[in-house]
């Protein structure tokens, strides 16, 4: 049975601005936390569409895990949506919405993940899991808002 996360950030950006930093693999890497170590794989520039594929490596809990993943719905500056073919979890499916709002552009992140290992993974997801996935996207936002904070790069 997945889990869910929902988030819900409004970036005073426009909304082009805000899917084109979104949709370039190389700013997960910004809005990461630094202990996690991510790291994009895949050589640059990647081509978001369906189908395209891009490799991470990330440590986890003192592990080290290669992940990949796979644009299953690519509709821009609309959402784009991303599953784990390869990683730490059983599931994961991170879809991404983009509205205009008042003050600029809504984001709206929705995780359905799941983790492995039968009721191992349960008690893992009570225990650490839930409030480590929610610790990086609180980093997440409070990192996009800084970095939307900053005047345009020209």
């Amino acid at each position: 049975m997945p889990w869910h996360l929902e988030r819900s950030l409004v970036i005073p950006r426009p909304r082009p601005e805000v899917f084109a930093f979104f949709s370039d693999a190389a700013s997960l890497e910004r809005i990461t936390p630094s202990y996690l170590r991510f790291h994009v794989l895949t050589p640059a520039p990647i081509a978001m569409h369906p189908g395209a594929l891009i490799d991470y490596e990330l440590r986890l809990y003192g592990f080290g895990f290669r992940w990949q993943t796979r644009i299953e719905a690519f509709a821009p500056p609309l959402s784009f949506v991303d599953i784990q073919l390869k990683g730490p979890y059983k599931l994961w499916h991170h879809r991404h919405d983009f509205e205009e709002a008042p003050g600029g552009t809504r984001m709206r992140d929705r995780v359905d993940y799941d983790l492995p290992f039968g009721p191992l993974g349960v008690l893992a997801r009570s225990l650490f899991v839930r409030r480590s996935v929610e610790q990086i996207f609180e980093y997440r936002n409070r990192t996009i808002l800084k970095i939307f904070a900053q005047p345009p790069r020209r």
